[in-house]
């Protein structure tokens, strides 16, 4: 590449190579970002959950062919990080990408002015996605690059000068984010989900100048992470062999509701997304060659993927979706569904045997992206399905669901498991979705939740002065016990549970916990608590020793 000349537009094979270097560079890094959590809880995931949003969408682009243009690029990489994006940080990542798709408008040359109304059409866009914006995070970061783009982008001719502009902006607001936002100040680091913005226009900027992409530095780790806790088939259980998948290039005037009404008898978890010119088609069949029959009616067909999963050691698609009953969608679909996010095998049976459809598994270090959700969803056969997304961070990525699938969706923003086991079980059979929602949302909501964990490294939270190793009590994201005795700090966060309108208290113990320790200590609270009805419960949960709730 001659660095001399002026460099008036960004190439169709220039951005391919941009997007695939930014890709290589997040994962490169998700280390060092998860890193920056200003929490010293062991969870911190935006490096994690921003490297697989984006890197799964890459491979989208990538898998492209040689004649895509600019439009075509941006727009399956917007598409592709919407259904992959994992955790808040995966999700404002996807708006961002769907702005930068936006503020191409008509045209695929990629000159200064159509950068610039890519990075105002990305902070716009970013913003309209969180409900109550925080500055001092990745939306200060991308909005501050694009009052860059929109203030000097007359100054500039070559493309290539003004993203490695828009790149030293968006840097320089990262360092001033501890400024703006105390708690980042206060365990002296920068924001995660900025840094994580930054990372991605820096592998891209590198690619721009040198004509490589950035090299991946560990692509066994980087394959392992992308893999997200795959499990293994029950091949002796398997209905349908062959796990068939394709994209349809829509042409004809037959429907997709006539088309996915002729191949729902043929097979399982079907999975047909309408997305204006394309469509997505998953199924398990016995019958593939029936399906691609059908599938022809409607257009040509490109992506085409047939595996017999007999000889497949993991799942295809949706591996963390797990159903207990493989519904057959052949049958009338019931009223009411559900599918619940939850990590531990205790956890799992406590959902089922609250009627949980489907287990997706996610929760602390591990969200579970939009596109698993929607499987989950896709999964049960109902009129009317409730995700409970069991985390905070999890929440965004559930809610985009609604728009990406044909069944009614409602996700009851439940913020821990024991929140949503108490929705689950005020679920009235009889009631209408709408009140369902009402009485499952207020219910989930007098739920309070404590939980111990320990410390992953020195930091200062809350009031305290936090050494790596301490025991901590976290009730609603923030540390209210700290020390080095796990009993104590076990005691101190149930006290500062209990108030005079609590009636029960669960305790569920997780999978690094002592049994005989977890019988103890709940026996200690029965006495201290002698009004109160108290529980105690295999969790099977990672990261935290037990889990304490109180309603």
């Amino acid at each position: 590449m001659d660095n001399n000349s002026v460099y008036k537009t960004i190439s169709n094979g220039d951005l391919k190579l941009m997007i695939l270097s930014a890709s290589h560079s997040i994962l490169n890094r998700a280390g060092e970002v998860n890193d920056m959590n200003v929490f010293p809880v062991p969870d911190g995931d935006t490096g994690t959950n921003m490297s697989l949003t984006f890197s799964a969408a890459a491979e989208s682009v990538v898998g492209l062919d040689d004649g895509a243009g600019a439009g075509e690029m941006l727009d399956t990489l917007a598409k592709a990080a919407l259904r992959n994006a994992r955790g808040n940080s995966g999700v404002i990542l996807s708006q961002i990408l769907r702005g930068i798709k936006r503020g191409m408008g008509g045209s695929d040359e990629l000159d200064v002015a159509a950068v610039k109304r890519m990075a105002c059409s990305a902070r716009d866009t970013a913003y309209r996605a969180v409900m109550k914006p925080t500055e001092g995070t990745i939306l200060t970061v991308i909005r501050e690059i694009a009052e860059f783009a929109e203030q000097h982008f007359p100054e500039f001719e070559d493309v290539r000068e003004f993203l490695k502009a828009l790149l030293d902006a968006g840097e320089e607001s990262l360092k001033r984010t501890p400024e703006i936002l105390p708690v980042l100040k206060q365990a002296g680091v920068v924001d995660a989900g900025g840094c994580g913005v930054t990372v991605l226009l820096g592998g891209a900027v590198t690619a721009l100048e040198t004509g490589a992409a950035v090299p991946l530095e560990d692509e066994t780790k980087a394959a392992e992470t992308k893999a997200a806790d795959k499990e293994d088939i029950d091949t002796a259980n398997i209905k349908y062999s062959y796990c068939t998948e394709f994209l349809i290039n829509k042409s004809a005037s037959r429907s997709v509701t006539q088309f996915k009404a002729s191949i729902k008898p043929k097979g399982d978890c079907m999975l047909v997304i309408d997305d204006e010119e394309i469509v997505k088609v998953h199924i398990h069949t016995n019958h593939p060659g029936f399906v691609i029959e059908q599938a022809l009616k409607l257009g040509e067909l490109t992506n085409l993927k047939i595996d017999n999963m007999k000889y497949q050691h993991n799942e295809i698609i949706g591996n963390t979706v797990k159903s207990e009953s493989g519904a057959d969608e052949s049958e009338p679909p019931k009223k009411y569904g559900f599918a619940a996010v939850c990590s531990g095998s205790g956890m799992d049976e406590l959902f089922r045997s609250l009627n949980c459809d489907v287990i997706v598994k996610g929760g602390q270090t591990m969200n579970p992206s939009t596109q698993e959700l929607l499987d989950a969803a896709e999964t049960v056969n109902a009129e009317n399905i409730f995700i409970l997304p069991n985390n905070k961070n999890i929440i965004m990525a559930a809610e985009q669901v609604n728009g990406l699938t044909e069944k009614n969706v409602t996700v009851i923003p439940t913020r821990s498991m024991p929140q949503g086991i108490t929705a689950l079980a005020s679920f009235d059979e009889d009631a209408s979705p709408e009140d369902n929602e009402v009485i499952m949302t207020e219910t989930s909501e007098t739920v309070k939740c404590g939980q111990i964990t320990y410390a992953a490294r020195d930091s200062e939270a809350d009031g305290f002065d936090i050494t790596e190793g301490d025991i901590m009590g976290v009730i609603e994201g923030k540390v209210r016990v700290c020390g080095r005795d796990v009993e104590k700090v076990f005691f101190d966060t149930a006290k500062e549970l209990v108030d005079d309108e609590c009636g029960v208290i669960s305790v569920y113990y997780g999978i690094d916990a002592d049994k005989d320790e977890a019988k103890r200590l709940t026996a200690a609270l029965e006495k201290e608590y002698p009004d109160l009805d108290v529980s105690l419960n295999y969790g099977g949960q990672s990261v935290y020793f037990y889990i304490i709730s109180a309603e």
